[in-house]
């Protein structure tokens, strides 16, 4: 016996019966097999008709996932020419024909050979055909029938994410959607209820619940809170045949994220803070920082720092730092302990994004409380200003005071303070300061001219303590005094025409003057008082510090007067008035009608009526070849050379042949003899050269022996001029020896070894009498005691 997960559905088609006989090979040529007719006999008797059915089947099913060790029986075709002899034969095409399906070819059973999964494919279309196997023509014509895979539950629900993520804000109401999940069943949906999935949780309670059909995951609890728990994991199960036992289930994860909502107001963690701050830290430095306490994260975390009015409010100040949501406490104006020791500051922290829908749980801020102490620092001096300003005449005396500076201790000792000018800006020590009490004065006179404005510094420091100190710049304007003369602007060159009319202007004066009158320079131009009417010029003031100087006679000769001198006495109009006398110098020039000049010198008229340029030149010509036939003639005179009287070859004569050899000192008696250098009297005999022929026949006349009394550069000086003047030296390089170094000084010696046991009050006197070479010993030995000491 044989067991089937599930009987198949046969369809037996019924073979026709034959009411009249009919040949069989009429049967085998009938083109119409589906069809018989039965009829009368031929008598004329009335026949009978009938139509019969060739294929008798519609559509078989087969259960998928066949787990048998047999094929798995389909179904059987026939067909009613069959006649149960082997004469036909069965053959299937089609969808899986010969692969999953086979067919007995004589008996037209079907069989599925293999297992079949309807999620694969649920439908199969197969053809069959009978075949006479003698004649090899199809019986019956080729029909088509179909094979259903049925559906059993063999597939679990699948979603379409193994692992999800979400995301609900915190102090979301019940029932608030938080993400739906899908499951999908590959097993037919029309078929049973194998498709048919419903969702429950497996994990996840009591905060979550999902709707069983729609898969919707929703909240179940209030009010949940991310700071107290801020990740959540959720199972959820698809389970198919509606829920029902024995379906096959699938399950995934969604891992689900409580955002944070504003609901948590920042909290400082405590109520006073104690800070301190030295008295002189500069403006903008920080304190210290406080710090609140926000749960929530993100914007719903940033908070903003302010003072309240009250206490040091204008004092210091508060800044917010966004990255660590910090308050940084800072100084805004100076402290003076002094002044005050104690500063009560209150703070507020407060959110900058509140929810409203969160307000009703109270401010979203909170106060706290700091103290700052001032400590005391010795403070240096500080001046009553940051700059001075002092003006001051250029004609003041030297020790005048022109200003006072006041700087103080603003410490509580009130320590006592000192004056002084920093010399690295007064380098040419101009001024001073009286160090007790600031006042400045002049050591030296002040020029307007030369530097109209010094800028000097003044350092205040305490007495007890000199590392404090403070400086103040002194700026020192230079008044003017009219203490200067006006002057000539430049040098004039001028000149009048010998053709001039009177009336001319021949030159326009201006003049300048060094100092800066306040209304401005006014200058006026006269005449010198010694020549208040001068017969050739005019000089008109122009009133705009300029003068015109006028001709005032009809012609001018340059043989009678080449040049004219005309002083002009200039003066301002400043208190005091000062003047001084320009010269101007005036040439007379031979001009052409256009006034044009064209020569002034008296020579140019001489040589320009005598001698024409050609005469010039030659003169000029003949002076130089005289010259250079002086100048030939002195070269020659000078090259003449004298005739020896030895002229022979063998000519026997001492020189020098030895270069670098430097003796072996005094006790080497070998190489020259000493004893003309320790007696150079010796030398004195002059001797006639026996190679040269002396010019002339002269007496020899002895020196004066000047060894006494003359000094060493001297007597080398004069022999050498000696030898020079010699007509009887040689014409060739020769050596003379100048070897004296002079006898004792008369003079005592300076030396101050002996000073303690000699007299302490010695005359230099005599050491004036020495010439200038000993004037600086002169100076310091020869005053009076008063200069020594």
């Amino acid at each position: 016996m044989r067991t089937y997960l599930c009987l198949p559905l046969f369809i037996w088609t019924c073979m026709f019966h034959m009411v009249d006989a009919i040949p069989l090979q009429e049967k085998a040529n009938s083109d119409l097999p589906s069809k018989r007719i039965a009829g009368l006999p031929k008598d004329g008797g009335k026949m009978l008709h009938r139509t019969k059915r060739g294929w008798m089947w519609n559509q078989f099913f087969l259960l998928e996932e066949y787990a048998g060790t047999d094929t798995q029986y389909v179904g059987k075709l026939h067909t009613d020419q069959d006649k149960g002899d082997g004469n036909l034969k069965y053959i299937l095409t089609g969808d899986g024909a010969g692969s999953l399906f086979v067919i007995d070819e004589n008996t037209g059973d079907i069989h599925a050979v293999k297992k079949l999964d309807r999620e694969e494919k649920s439908l199969y279309i197969l053809r069959a055909k009978a075949i006479d196997r003698k004649t090899g023509r199809q019986v019956e014509p080729e029909s088509e029938f179909i094979i259903k895979i049925h559906d059993i539950n063999d597939n679990e629900p699948k979603f379409t994410k193994d692992l999800y993520t979400a995301s609900v804000p915190e102090m979301s109401g019940v029932g608030t959607s938080v993400i739906q999940v899908t499951a999908t069943d590959a097993d037919d949906a029309n078929y049973g209820n194998s498709a048919k999935v419903v969702y429950s949780i497996l994990q996840g309670q009591p905060y979550f619940s999902v709707d069983p059909e729609s898969g919707i995951i929703k909240t179940a609890l209030p009010d949940m809170s991310r700071e107290n728990r801020e990740q959540y994991q959720v199972v959820i199960q698809a389970k198919d045949m509606g829920g029902q036992m024995g379906g096959l289930s699938g399950t995934t994860t969604v891992n689900i994220t409580l955002t944070d909502v504003n609901n948590n107001p920042p909290r400082f963690p405590q109520s006073t803070y104690q800070f301190n701050s030295p008295e002189s830290v500069p403006l903008g430095t920080h304190l210290g920082r406080i710090k609140a306490n926000d749960p929530d994260v993100g914007e719903n975390a940033e908070m903003e720092y302010s003072i309240a009015e009250g206490d040091g409010a204008d004092m210091f100040g508060v800044i917010t730092d966004k990255d660590t949501q910090e308050g940084i406490i800072t100084v805004k104006q100076n402290l003076d302990f002094e002044n005050k020791m104690l500063y009560t500051l209150r703070v507020d922290a407060s959110n900058t994004h509140p929810d409203p829908r969160f307000l009703h749980l109270g401010p979203f801020k909170d106060t706290a409380v700091v103290k700052i102490s001032v400590e005391d620092i010795d403070e240096p001096p500080v001046f009553s200003k940051i700059s001075y300003l002092i003006e001051v005449d250029e004609d003041v005396k030297e020790g005048t005071i022109i200003g006072q500076v006041t700087a103080y201790d603003p410490d509580a000792m009130n320590n006592l303070i000192k004056y002084s000018v920093d010399r690295h800006t007064d380098m040419d020590g101009i001024f001073s300061i009286h160090s007790e009490n600031g006042s400045i004065f002049t050591l030296k006179s002040l020029d307007r001219e030369s530097s109209p404005w010094h800028n000097i510094t003044i350092t205040a420091t305490e007495i007890n303590n000199s590392k404090q100190s403070s400086h103040v710049p002194v700026f020192i304007r230079i008044l003017d005094i009219n203490d200067h003369a006006p002057e000539f602007a430049m040098y004039y060159e001028t000149f009048v025409c010998e053709n001039a009319k009177p009336g001319q202007l021949i030159q326009t004066v201006s003049v300048m003057d060094k100092d800066d009158p306040p209304r401005g320079h006014k200058f006026f131009f006269e005449p010198v008082p010694e020549f208040p009417l001068n017969p050739n010029f005019t000089i008109v003031d122009n009133k705009d510090n300029t003068a015109g100087i006028m001709t005032r006679k009809d012609g001018y000769s340059r043989n009678k007067m080449s040049t004219y001198l005309l002083p002009i006495l200039i003066f301002d109009n400043d208190y005091p008035i000062q003047s001084s006398t320009g010269t101007l110098t005036i040439r007379v020039c031979a001009c052409d009608s256009q006034g044009n000049m064209q020569s002034c010198t008296a020579e140019a008229l001489v040589l320009s009526a005598g001698l024409s340029t050609g005469a010039l030149i030659a003169i000029l010509l003949c002076v130089l070849i005289l010259l250079v036939l002086v100048v030939l003639f002195a070269a020659l005179k000078r090259q003449r050379k004298k005739e020896p009287l030895i002229i022979s070859k063998d000519d026997v004569r001492d020189n020098i042949v030895t270069y670098n050899d430097e003796g072996g000192g005094e006790e080497d008696t070998q190489a020259f003899d000493i004893g003309t250098l320790r007696n150079p009297e010796a030398r004195e005999d002059s001797k006639l050269r026996r190679d040269v022929m002396p010019e002339t026949i002269f007496q020899i006349r002895r020196t004066v022996p000047l060894w006494e009394n003359i000094d060493v550069q001297d007597f080398i000086h004069r022999r050498l001029k000696e030898n020079d003047s010699d007509p009887s030296a040689p014409p060739y390089d020769s050596l003379a020896t100048y070897a004296y170094e002079g006898n004792d000084s008369i003079a005592g010696s300076l030396s101050s070894l002996d000073s303690l046991t000699a007299d302490c009050n010695q005359d230099y006197d005599y050491l004036s009498d020495w010439g200038p070479r000993f004037k600086k010993l002169a100076d310091m030995y020869g005053g009076d005691d008063s200069d020594r000491d």
